[in-house]
């Protein structure tokens, strides 16, 4: 039995000795020997040298006739003639005679010049040599002239030459062929260059229709949009009219006003992006056009997932290693915070997880624990959270005060103090009371206290990411509404503080709103009804409030409120201002004279605004002259 004929576990190895006897050896080896190529052939040894000056020693003998000096072979390459001679008859003419031997390899001088004479004979038919010079030789086998591999070839049989010869040549035909489908494939593309020229013309023209200056489509076309609309083309419209409105004098059309372009780019984003006309308009006023574009984008993805750690009960170096060991993927949330972390990925639900169940973590967001923050509770003091639910600033703050002092929590909604109270039962709070009243009422039922949070109830501005429906179901009523209920929870939220605490005196009001009904009108009208100012926030990022806004002017301390959105801070959209209260006493509105006729007489009525929210009128009799 011979070795396998499988020589691609070992490269340039042809089978055993024993395979000389093998029918057909050299077309198996031609299908597992590796294709010799031209760059892998290289100049020849002082050996090899010395076998080729004997091949020319006996080539010199044979008649001139069989040579043909046209054909000179480059390096590495064989001339055609040979490969169309020698393909058929050089291979089976010596594979017939190494049928007869059954002898081993030849190691002799003798043995070697006879079988150099076999090989030379068989090249010669295909003038192989037709050039003299030395440096142009290659070697036989196409191998490579280390001395490793001479030995090998030594070592070889006649069969394994005869199958590395084989396979020069059908490299060298390979290669042949390849140049002619090459050529082939060059004079069928040549016709066809004038075509596809034409189309990259074609194609560099349309590049050219897209850069052109953009004009308002008409009022038909604007109906047909608005009926079924073309979400792409409305896209490219949208960017291509806030381009213009940066540079208005320079892009505009001829003819059209600035207003046309306005009215035109709220349509678009209004379809695109599903918006009302209400809120897209308060949008408007609020932002520049490029950064309105960033905040509509930016209110369609959801925020990350953000997590507190519970400090009564674990450390957040703790709590991280034991999320990540049950296939959490998160970070610490920020510098700003030290118990605060985001979650990319997870693989187990995060909100039903044995740590959380336990009351190691409180999901919230990033946004609400800034009003805490804001606030900064003291241990041993009296907390005052007016509207409370679900518990997460309420809890965050039993946690800053190591679960010393009082908190009350109040919320007038009875059905979220559920959820207050089981969070609170699962963190492990004990220093708070938990109250069902209306925060307006506050100022009678208990007051005193050192700190007031008023997370007050708003239109929901900051959070469409998370509720998609305020886009389209809020209008001015709604906003005047709750800028009027928030106004009222304020005031009653001042009254609670007590002006005269040794270490607080502070109210932190906050609203996950952007409007500024809202925020810094609701403010500015505080200041002017009760003794207090505003302070710093302490929070070293956001950015600052209006002291301005179209027609109105508040209070140049407005400055120190912070306002945070989803595409500058990558946290819902939030507005936040502290202040300080420095008198318990209310300050007295001014009066206004009111002539009032009444029964026949005519008086003077003033009235003032007082704690209790009611009108106190004194009426004085001025005269009592007849109508």
């Amino acid at each position: 039995m011979g070795r396998k004929l499988d020589p691609t576990k070992k490269e340039k190895r042809g089978p055993g000795r024993k395979a000389r006897k093998q029918k057909g050896a050299e077309t198996e080896l031609a299908r597992f020997l590796p294709a010799v190529s031209d760059e892998n052939s290289k100049r020849l040894s002082s050996r090899a040298r010395k076998r080729a000056a004997k091949r020319r020693l006996g080539s010199a003998e044979v008649p001139k006739t069989n040579k043909s000096p046209e054909a000179k072979p480059l390096p590495g390459k064989l001339p055609k003639g040979a490969v169309q001679t020698t393909g058929k008859k050089g291979p089976q003419s010596l594979f017939n005679a190494a049928q007869g031997k059954k002898c081993p390899a030849p190691s002799s001088d003798e043995e070697e010049e006879e079988e150099d004479s076999e090989e030379d004979d068989v090249v010669n038919q295909g003038d192989l040599w037709g050039s003299e010079d030395d440096a142009d030789m290659v070697d036989d086998y196409g191998a490579d002239s280390n001395s490793e591999d001479e030995e090998e070839d030594e070592e070889l049989l006649p069969i394994e030459r005869a199958a590395r010869k084989q396979k020069v040549r059908e490299a060298a035909a390979g290669v042949q062929w390849s140049e002619e489908e090459t050529e082939d494939e060059e004079e069928e593309v040549t016709p066809e260059s004038g075509p596809s020229k034409e189309e990259e013309a074609d194609g560099g023209l349309q590049i050219n229709v897209d850069e052109e200056p953009f004009v308002l489509p008409p009022a038909g076309e604007m109906e047909q949009d608005a009926q079924a609309p073309d979400l792409q083309r409305v896209h490219k419209r949208i960017q291509d009219i806030v381009g213009i409105l940066r540079d208005f004098g320079a892009q505009r059309e001829e003819g059209r006003s600035r207003s046309e372009y306005l009215n035109r780019l709220k349509k678009d984003l209004a379809t695109y992006y599903s918006y009302g006309d209400f809120l897209l308009g308060k949008l408007m006023d609020l932002f520049p056009l490029s950064e309105l574009v960033e905040f509509l984008e930016a209110n369609e993805v959801p925020r990350p997932v953000t997590l507190r750690t519970n400090t009564l009960k674990t450390r957040r170096r703790d709590l991280a290693q034991a999320l990540i060991n049950r296939g959490v993927n998160l970070d610490p949330l920020g510098k700003w915070s030290k118990t605060g972390l985001v979650v990319y990925d997870s693989s187990v639900p995060i909100g039903a997880t044995p740590e959380y169940l336990a009351g190691h973590y409180m999901l919230q967001g990033a946004s609400s624990m800034l009003p805490v923050m804001a606030l900064a509770p003291q241990e041993h003091e009296r907390i005052l959270d007016m509207c409370c639910a679900p518990g997460g600033k309420t809890s965050y703050m039993a946690q800053l005060m190591k679960n010393t002092g009082v908190i009350l929590a109040n919320d007038a909604n009875a059905e979220r103090l559920k959820s207050v109270v089981g969070n609170l039962h699962r963190l492990g709070v004990t220093n708070t009371v938990i109250s069902h009243y209306d925060g307006r009422q506050f100022p009678k039922v208990v007051g005193g206290f050192d700190r007031v949070l008023l997370d007050a109830p708003c239109s929901g501005t900051g959070v469409i990411s998370k509720d998609p429906a305020v886009k389209t179901n809020k209008d001015e009523k709604d906003i005047l509404r709750c800028a009027h209920l928030q106004k009222e929870l304020l005031l009653s939220a001042i009254d609670s503080v007590n002006a005269t605490s040794k270490t607080g005196g502070y109210l932190v009001y906050c609203t996950c709103s952007i409007m500024v009904e809202e925020n810094e009108w609701v403010v500015d009208y505080a200041l002017k009804k009760r003794n207090v100012r505003l302070v710093p926030t302490g929070l070293d990022f956001g950015q600052e409030g209006f002291t301005r806004f179209r027609e109105r002017r508040f209070h140049p301390s407005l400055r120190s409120a912070r306002r945070f959105y989803p595409h500058t801070h990558n946290m819902d959209g939030f507005f936040i201002a502290k202040f300080k209260k420095f008198s318990n006493s209310i300050p007295q509105s001014e009066t206004d004279n009111i002539l009032l006729y009444c029964s026949g007489w005519t008086a003077v009525v003033q009235s003032q605004l007082i704690a209790t929210s009611t009108f106190q009128v004194q009426v004085i009799l001025v005269s009592q002259t007849p109508n």
